[in-house]
Parts: structure tokens; C-alpha cells; sequence
């Protein structure tokens, strides 16, 4: 196809896929645009017939979707005549460029799965499943952030689901598609999670976790047959990136992580993940596990309704202590405010942060007067603060971060780890309150997320 469409001028063939054909286009008059590229779906006798359902489903959903992590469209053109989307062409590297180099680095895997994951969470935080989450899904812009590519298998929570009411068979990628959704169900984001579990596997071993099976009946061998252990596959694989690739591949999705942005959250703080019988497993579950998986017929329970109400129920809440400050009263405040916040949150994630600014330092000295590491002392005491909240491990982290400015300490923290609710207590009056100005005052002015200022009755304004 060549030629002209709505003032769009089509060129060469980018890429040709089961469904649809991805054109380069220019457009008179746009200097402004960004590199664009058109998709058109494949429509000619003895086509799939998903092709254009999936077609219409991309047309609602992708106008409804915002921010880096998705290509912005820029014009469509309906059924009656020529159905097209034109949209941002993201010129970054595809993730399945990548699977040449594979296995990679753990820490190169968790830098890509925490990218990914941000991406994820961000979908979902817009009623949206991927539903098809895979490396040639994936592409990066120049500063690393993840952008997801293909949303015609996608499920919204607020549209019909046309996939679902048209087609009996399952939809995706039979290697990275998660158990539920060979089973027909396409609303629980955790389907995506368990994907980006294969993924992570794959950029780990080099291997896919279940192969790629052809027929449905394979897909649904992952019901009841878990994946070899990455650790089994390559020794050198640290304990907790096998712990987080298992946690993902979960069969139900009540035992994957909760939210993308808490596997996010693992992937940054390695150190923090708090280990289990999956992170030393060497091999698969025996025959007879197996088969007692297989004749209680272990599928996944349906989703409750509403599954993305789970992001809610699930959130990232930080606490920042001043260690250097003691005040009882306003440490019970606190770890009362935490205590309501956390109630019926069983999967929400607290962290604990404290700002070790370099002014308090003498010059940034990393032991005190008796030769104690202060980095690890403070980690002591952030333990301490804690242990009257009774979390069990992997619910609450401690980190110990650095800057001359704390509120922008606490900042950057919030910005890289998703975090959705701050709690901070307020400083007194003071002079160098009034000199340098207000630590809360400027996290909750400028915080990504929302923010709590727990004040002593009758003591400070916020601090």
C-alpha cells in the first residue's frame, strides 16, 4: 500500500505481523510530529477474523491512554473506508533485540523487569490489561523509560470486551500468556505480572519457562507443571531474582505479586526481598504434586469482581523518621497513622526511610565517634522504629538515603519507586525552619502521590 491516506503519506513496509501491517508515514504540514507509523489491519479474504476485531479494540482503547509509556496516537481512520491507526513511531531498541545477548546480568534483568514493571503499572493504573506481554511488545525511549506497543488483545475495564464476546478461544502469546487467560478470563492485571515473569526468565536463562507450546492444550500443561527453577538452569542467578521470576509465575494469581509496581519495588531494592522456599529451589515439583495438582483441577478461581480494585487494596506507603530527633510522642503519632493507613491492607508495602543529609554529617564522615557505620546503625534504628507495627517480613523495608536537601531526598524516592502515600511528621518552629524553609511543606507541594503531615497538638506548623 503506497500512495496517500488523509493527508498522510505512506512509505515503506516497518514490519508485518499476523494481524495487522505497520507502514512508515510522513504528514505535510506536520514539521512538529513526531516519527509516526501507521497500522493497518489485515482485512483481505482468509484473514483471521480476530484481526479486525482486534483492530476495533485498539481503536477504543489506545485514544483513552496517556503518558510515556504508551505511543500517542495521532489520527484514525474508521471501517467505512480505510482503517488505519497513525500513531508515534518509538525509535528506542525492542526488548527482543536484546534476546541475542540473553542471559543476561541479574542486574541488568532487574533493570529492564523494573522498567517494564513501571510500565505496567501505569497501564493498569488506567483500567487496562496488556494481555500480550512479551519482548517484541516492548520498546525503550533514549532515556530508558519502557513503552508497550500492540493493544489489540488488550482488556479495559470501562469498554466492551469484544475478544471475549466474539471468540471462544483464547487470544496472546502462548509462551509468556498467563494460566487464567488460557482458561478465557482477560481482566485481572496479575495476568501481566505472571508475563513479565516469563520474560524476566527468559532475559535470565536464555530459556522460556514453558516453552512455546502450539496448541491450547499445552498452554494449559502451566495449571498443574511449574517451570524449572531458574537457579537450576544457571547456578549463577542470585537467590532473590529467582525468588521474584517464581513469585511472578504463579499459577494463581492471588500468590503473584499484587501490583506491577511492587515487583517494581523488589527489582530496585534486591537487598530488601524477603526470601522464601522459592528462592533455593533447585527442582520442579515431583509426579506426585503434579498429579495432585491435576485431579483437583488447579485452576486459578475466577477474579472477584472488580480485579482491578487488587491496585488499591495493594499500594506503596513510605514513612519518613527523623532519627536525629527524639520525640516520642510524635514516633506513637506516626506509627499510629501507619497502623490506620495499613488496616485492611494486608498486600499494601511500608517503607521505612530516613535522610542521612550530608550537613549533618561533619563533611559526610560514614562512621560516628565509636567507629560505628552510620548507614547501618540508622538501618538498626528504622527496624526498631518499626517493630511495634508487628509487619510480617516482605511487608516493610527500611532505606537509608542520602542528600544534602531532605525533601528532595524524599522526592526522588517517591518519583523512582511509585510510591503512593507519604506520611512524614512536622518539624517544630525553629530558626532553621524558618531560614530554609519547610521539609514538608515542599514534599507535600511537590509529591507524585498523596501526603500526610502528622503534627503534635498545639506543638509545630508543618515541618
Amino acid at each position: 500500500m503506497r500512495g496517500r491516506i488523509d493527508g498522510f503519506t505512506v512509505g515503506e513496509v516497518l514490519h508485518e505481523g499476523g494481524m495487522a501491517v505497520l507502514y512508515r508515514v510522513t504528514r505535510e504540514g506536520g514539521p512538529g510530529d513526531p516519527p509516526l507509523l501507521m497500522k493497518v489491519p489485515r482485512l483481505r479474504p482468509g484473514e483471521d477474523p480476530a484481526a479486525i476485531v482486534s483492530f476495533e479494540m485498539e481503536q477504543m482503547i489506545m485514544p483513552r491512554l496517556s503518558g510515556p509509556h504508551v505511543p500517542r496516537v495521532i489520527a484514525m481512520g474508521g471501517l467505512e473506508a480505510q482503517p488505519y491507526i497513525v500513531m508515534e513511531r518509538i525509535e528506542g531498541p525492542a526488548l527482543s533485540d536484546r534476546l541475542r545477548e540473553v542471559p543476561l546480568p541479574a542486574e541488568e534483568v532487574a533493570a529492564v523487569g523494573a522498567a517494564i514493571a513501571d510500565a505496567l503499572d501505569d497501564l493498569h493504573n488506567q483500567h487496562v490489561v496488556h494481555l500480550d506481554v512479551k519482548p517484541g511488545n516492548i520498546r525503550f525511549r533514549p532515556d530508558g523509560e519502557a513503552v508497550l506497543l500492540d493493544f489489540g488483545l488488550a482488556h479495559h475495564e470501562q469498554l466492551p470486551d469484544l475478544i471475549a464476546e466474539e471468540f471462544r478461544l483464547p487470544y496472546g502469546t502462548t509462551a509468556y500468556m498467563a494460566p487464567e487467560q488460557a482458561l478465557g478470563r482477560r481482566s485481572d492485571p496479575r495476568s501481566d505480572i505472571f508475563a513479565l515473569g516469563a520474560v524476566l526468565y527468559q532475559l535470565a536463562t536464555g530459556d522460556l519457562p514453558f516453552g512455546e507450546p502450539q496448541h491450547l492444550a499445552g498452554v494449559k500443561r502451566r495449571l498443574w507443571r511449574d517451570p524449572v527453577p531458574p537457579r537450576r538452569r544457571r547456578p549463577d542467578i542470585p537467590p532473590w531474582l529467582q525468588e521474584a521470576i517464581l513469585r511472578c509465575l504463579e499459577v494463581e494469581p492471588a500468590r503473584r505479586y499484587p501490583t506491577a509496581a511492587q515487583l517494581a519495588f523488589d527489582l530496585r531494592h534486591p537487598d530488601q526481598v524477603a526470601l522464601t522456599a522459592r528462592a533455593e529451589r533447585r527442582r520442579r515439583d515431583g509426579p506426585l504434586a503434579v498429579l495432585r495438582r491435576r485431579l483437583r483441577r488447579a485452576e486459578p478461581p475466577p477474579p472477584a469482581a472488580g480485579a482491578f480494585a487488587q491496585l488499591r487494596t495493594a499500594p506503596i506507603f513510605a514513612v519518613a523518621i527523623d532519627l536525629g530527633r527524639t520525640d516520642p510522642a510524635l514516633e506513637a503519632m506516626l506509627r499510629n497513622q501507619m497502623q490506620k493507613l495499613l488496616a485492611g491492607r494486608p498486600d499494601a508495602r511500608l517503607a521505612c526511610l530516613n535522610v542521612m543529609g550530608a550537613g549533618r554529617l561533619g563533611g559526610g564522615a560514614a562512621h560516628d565517634e565509636q567507629g560505628l557505620n552510620r548507614h547501618v546503625q540508622r538501618l538498626v534504628e528504622l527496624r526498631h522504629w518499626a517493630r511495634p507495627l508487628r509487619l510480617a517480613e516482605g511487608r516493610v523495608t527500611f532505606h537509608v538515603l542520602e542528600g544534602a536537601d531532605v525533601a528532595e531526598a524524599l522526592l526522588a524516592y517517591a518519583r523512582a519507586n511509585r510510591v503512593d502515600h507519604i506520611v512524614l511528621g512536622a518539624r517544630a518552629n525553629s530558626l532553621s525552619r524558618r531560614l530554609l524553609g519547610s521539609v514538608s511543606g515542599k514534599v507535600a507541594a511537590e509529591a507524585p502521590c498523596s501526603v500526610t503531615v502528622v503534627r503534635r497538638r498545639g506543638g509545630a506548623a508543618a515541618g
